[in-house]
């Protein structure tokens, strides 16, 4: 059973239809990418399996309807969204935008032991745990939005655009660490207009142009594909 399982999904905003008929999967330990250009649907389709936009279609995560489901309750059952925004609290250190990460865990016994997860993952946080959120750079930025989803203990781990606006060195670095989480058995929905950075950490790639599904495959196949790299990968 995959863990999460849309099929013919569709969100519409009033009567324009943003996200037409999609259906994909995701495996347990599984990375999983979603690419394509800026307005494709990439981020209505994340914000439609976490339960802030109304969809239609079929929508299962761990064998349960998300239908009937609210956003706190898919976020209690291990569904986590890092925004393309990250939407930190600038005015609050990075310790407390972490703790805040496990307000849904019910289990607080090993909040402590995760924190030390997160800093040994992200030195850099650790060296700043005192420092307003606000005041980090681009890249440290993106590492607190990632420390603080695994504070919620994640199952599925939805990340929108990670490499959004960061230096490649950075990006490189962010990707080294997503690929990295599959060892703690998350699994990872990745939408990305860097197809080349996400397609080299995934595990299979779907492509989305104007609201569908276009070519779907394993991600050591689809970047070796030539129409594919001239029409996303040129250039990342």
């Amino acid at each position: 059973m995959a863990l999460l399982s849309i099929e013919n999904v569709c969100v519409s905003y009033d009567k324009v239809e943003a996200v037409h008929n999609v259906s994909l999967s995701i495996e347990a330990g599984q990375i999983v990418t979603v690419i394509g250009p800026n307005g494709a649907g990439k981020t209505t389709l994340m914000m439609a399996i976490i339960g802030l936009l109304k969809s239609t279609g079929r929508m299962e995560y761990l064998g349960q309807d998300l239908s009937r489901l609210e956003v706190e309750s898919r976020v209690g059952q291990g569904l986590c969204l890092v925004p393309e925004k990250r939407e930190l609290f600038h005015d609050m250190s990075v310790y407390d935008n972490l703790i805040l990460g496990s307000y849904s865990r019910q289990d607080r016994s090993q909040v402590p032991q995760d924190l030390d997860g997160v800093f040994d993952r992200f030195p850099r946080l650790k060296e700043r745990r005192s420092q307003m959120a606000g005041t980090l750079s681009g890249g440290e930025r993106q590492m607190l939005a990632l420390g603080r989803a695994l504070m919620s203990r994640p199952k599925l781990l939805m990340l929108d655009e990670p490499s959004l606006g960061l230096a490649p060195l950075i990006v490189r670095e962010i990707f080294r660490t997503i690929a990295s989480l599959r060892e703690t058995g998350v699994s990872i929905l990745l939408v990305e207009q860097n197809a080349r950075a996400a397609l080299e950490t995934a595990d299979y790639g779907y492509v989305i142009e104007t609201g569908e599904i276009v070519q779907s495959g394993p991600a050591n196949t689809l970047i070796h594909d030539e129409k594919l790299i001239a029409a996303y990968l040129g250039g990342h």
